[in-house]
């Protein structure tokens, strides 16, 4: 009893103690034992003094840092128990602080918490000699901070310009080691392979917006979630749109880093990513809005001949059953709430499909005219491979006379607008290179790119009927430029039709002879336009082809279908 008093009175003699250390980061936490090897050594410091060691406290980030989470602690603690001087015992000058404005900020907050700073390593105290000893130890602790830092940055950057990605690796990329040392960016399946998917459908117009490209990335189960909500964050689909790494390529001008070819697999290519760009930059004819469903294909797609607003579409509760019907809902608008049957504009819409589809005898034209604008395609690709190539060389050549420039400059202005230059001059040089790329790889055969794509000019009719929600869609997206408007007594107006149905369909082409050189209106010269067939099924190996044609009228009238590019 005796014994045991005696014990409790020495131990309320005992000066108390704290303990505090600090790691860089929790990588360090995980990997590493160092805050494990900073507690042994204080708290043999501890014993070695006699102190009671009361608490511990510990970060795992920078010491350029005021407020870190386990330091605020600590400070909270002295504070509270401010009536007694607590001993703080840290391991080394560096783990309080590696900034000398933070160091004198901490020592200043713990000596006002009634906390007294000590350490093995070095002896604190307040006479000139020893606070200028202190002062120059955290001063040398800030410059190896920097130090470090830099170093860093400068191997960091050293990387990026021989084009290996060194930050987080972004949804669709995982890093690995590589053979030569260092990590390098791989596929993260099959995350990438969705992505590589989605970034084909945007590019071919069969995703119009990034609506669509989140709800396509929502639905595939394999795709990583990063949210509560169970859904991709719409910033993050903006990001995966717009950033070149994905096309094989890195650029970090910040770190003046200049666009360069990257060491690791695109998901997309430069051209597909160029067509996102522009299409990011329009607005869809036929948005595939949450609230579209098989009941209603058309809704978001037709207008309103009054207003010129879109319709929607609802079902309405009868006596005995529930009636579908389309309406325009738009205030002041004549026809608000005059309900349109369903049945009714839908059967309007299939004879406005069948009056479009051209007749049998001009899609079959269109097949001769095809052959032989692809014969014509195979000869040019050659003569198209010579011209990239001497374009390659004096993109080259450019670039080496804006080196020269800037080497000889010293305006920073100037030099700065030689970089950007070169910059862009890269991009180019990267996009010709991809193009000439493709055409080394070998084409389909004629018949398999062309046969169901004319089949579908012949009877869109078909796809139309098709109980697949995607099909109909599709032919909306194929047959007209922009949405359909509906007067409730006349029906449709005349609508804008996509260029190829639209010179199919017009029966311009003689049956015995050509047409005159000077018709009732003198010729004018033709505005090129594109039609692009959204993946159309390609039977028996079940792939699919997207096409892009070019149809063209010369002064004579004649018509020309010709392959422009295979997506």
């Amino acid at each position: 009893m005796k014994q045991s008093l005696a014990k409790n009175i020495e131990n309320q003699n005992k000066t108390k103690a704290v303990i505090y250390c600090r790691v860089s980061s929790t990588k360090q936490t995980l990997k590493g034992d160092g805050l494990n090897s900073q507690k042994a050594r204080c708290e043999e410091y501890a014993n070695y003094k006699g102190y009671e060691v009361v608490q511990y406290f510990k970060d795992d980030m920078t010491g350029a840092l005021f407020q870190r989470p386990g330091m605020q602690s600590m400070l909270s603690f002295l504070n509270k128990n401010s009536k007694e001087t607590h001993v703080v015992i840290i391991d080394d000058i560096s783990r309080l602080a590696r900034d000398i404005e933070t160091h004198l900020q901490l020592r200043s907050a713990i000596s006002g918490a009634g906390g007294k700073l000590e350490s093995p390593t070095l002896e604190f105290g307040e006479d000139p000699d020893s606070i200028f000893v202190e002062n120059l130890l955290a001063s040398v602790s800030q410059h190896q901070r920097q130090k470090n830092a830099e170093q860093t940055r400068n191997r960091m950057r050293a990387r990026l310009l021989n084009g290996y990605w060194v930050f987080h690796a972004p949804v669709g990329y995982k890093y690995e080691k590589s053979n030569g040392g260092g990590k390098v960016l791989v596929r993260d399946e099959p995350a990438a392979s969705i992505l590589e998917e989605a970034f084909k459908l945007f590019a071919s117009g069969v995703l119009q917006t990034k609506a669509e490209f989140k709800r396509y990335l929502d639905n595939q189960p394999g795709f990583p979630i990063h949210n509560a909500t169970g859904k991709v964050l719409r910033q993050r689909i903006h990001e995966i749109l717009t950033r070149v790494l994905y096309t094989g390529h890195l650029e970090v001008p910040n770190w003046n880093v200049s666009y360069r070819k990257a060491n690791h697999e695109p998901l997309v290519s430069l051209e597909d990513f160029e067509r996102i760009q522009k299409r990011l930059k329009t607005n869809a004819h036929a948005p595939a809005r949450k609230d579209i469903s098989k009941d209603f294909p058309l809704r978001g797609f037709v207008t309103c001949a009054d207003c010129g607003q879109t319709m929607t579409a609802c079902w309405s509760k009868g006596k005995s059953k529930h009636y579908p019907y389309y309406l325009c809902y738009t205030k002041g608008c004549p026809s608000r709430t005059k309900s349109i049957p369903r049945k009714k504009l839908e059967d309007a819409f299939s004879e406005l499909v069948r009056k479009i589809t051209p007749s049998k005898s001009l899609v079959n034209l269109a097949w001769d005219t095809l052959k032989i604008a692809w014969k014509d395609e195979e000869q040019k690709d050659k003569e198209r491979t010579l011209t990239q190539n001497k374009q390659l060389n004096a993109l080259d050549n450019q670039v080496s006379q804006l080196i020269d420039r800037i080497v000889e400059t010293t305006n920073p202005t100037v030099a700065k607008a030689f970089e950007d230059k070169i910059s862009n001059l890269e991009k180019e040089k990267a996009l010709l290179s991809e193009k000439m790329e493709k055409n080394k790889k070998s084409r389909r055969g004629f018949e398999d790119i062309f046969e169901h794509c004319l089949d579908f000019f012949s009877n869109p009719h078909k796809l139309w009927a098709s109980e697949r929600l995607e099909d109909k869609r599709t032919v909306l997206k194929l047959m007209f430029l922009d949405k359909l408007s509906y007067d409730r007594n006349e029906g449709f107006r005349t609508p804008e039709i996509s260029l190829p149905f639209n010179i199919l369909r017009r029966n311009i082409m003689p049956k015995k002879e050509m047409v005159p050189r000077r018709g009732l209106e003198p010729p004018r010269p033709f505005d090129h336009q594109h039609l692009k067939l959204a993946r159309l099924p390609i039977p028996p190996s079940g792939q699919a082809v997207g096409i892009l044609l070019e149809a063209e009228i010369d002064n004579n009238k004649n018509i020309f279908l010709s392959v422009d590019k295979i997506l």
